[in-house]
Formats: C-alpha cells, structure tokens, sequence
C-alpha cells in the first residue's frame, strides 16, 4: 500500500500537469484575443471548461486527502501555489481583454444600426425625409 506521501505527491503531481496545461491554454486564449482571431476562441472555449472541471476534480481529491503529511516536500506545494497565482492573474487578463473587445464590439454595433437608421430616411416618394428628431449622435459625441 503506498504511504500518505507518496499519495500526496502523486496528487499534486496531476493538478501541477493539469494547471500548466491550463496554462497553456489560457496563454493561447491570449494571444488569439490580441489578434483579434475570435473565431478560434470557440473550440478553446470548450477545452478550456473540460479542464477547469478537471482542475476543480483533482483539488476535490486533494482535499479529501487530508491534511499535507509530514515528510511531504513542500516544494511541490509551492509550485502548486505559484501556478495557481499565475493562471489567475493571466485568466482575469483575459477577461478583461474579452470585456474590451465586447464594448469595441457594442460601439461597432451601434454605428451600424444607426446608419442603417439614417439609410431608411427616403419616403414611398424616393425623396429624402428629415431624420426624426433625436436620431443620430451629436457631431462632439466621440
């Protein structure tokens, strides 16, 4: 039977594995936001979750371990502790790269509605119509 140590450190063994190739995955998250190429977040999207399940399972195991044994190297721990630290920082960038892009997207969505707006402004008659009053942006509104 193997001893609690050797159990623990198997553990931290996988959930090491496993957040640096969560790492990597948000590091590739990243670098797709800054390029703009939206499209290919999709399929990331979903390894992504699959593996933060996967995290989320193999804390719950660590948990239900108990306490860290006596004996246990605690450079292990650390590394785990830094890597967390590290993925989090780096996922909230994300997030906030993503919150970027959704308000540019917002902006973007709302010149195009307006201008569809301005485009309809010809009456059954093909002549122009004055816009309704408080359509548009004024021209200071940046």
């Amino acid at each position: 039977m193997p001893s609690s140590v050797s159990v623990w450190e198997a553990a931290l063994d996988e959930e090491i594995l496993a957040l640096e190739q969560f790492q990597a995955l948000l590091d590739e998250e990243q670098g797709l936001l800054m390029s703009g190429e939206t499209l290919s977040l999709i399929p990331l999207a979903e390894k992504k979750n699959q593996l933060a399940q996967r995290l989320i399972d193999l804390t719950t195991t660590r948990r239900e371990l108990g306490a860290p044994p006596a004996g246990l190297c605690t450079d292990r721990l650390s590394t785990l502790l830094v890597d967390t630290q590290k993925a989090e920082t780096t996922n909230r960038t994300n997030g906030e790269l993503i919150q970027i892009r959704l308000r540019h997207n917002q902006q973007a969505l709302t010149i195009l509605q307006q201008a569809a707006q301005k485009a309809t402004l010809y009456g059954p008659d093909g002549q122009t119509q004055a816009p309704a009053a408080g359509t548009g942006r004024p021209l200071a509104s940046g």
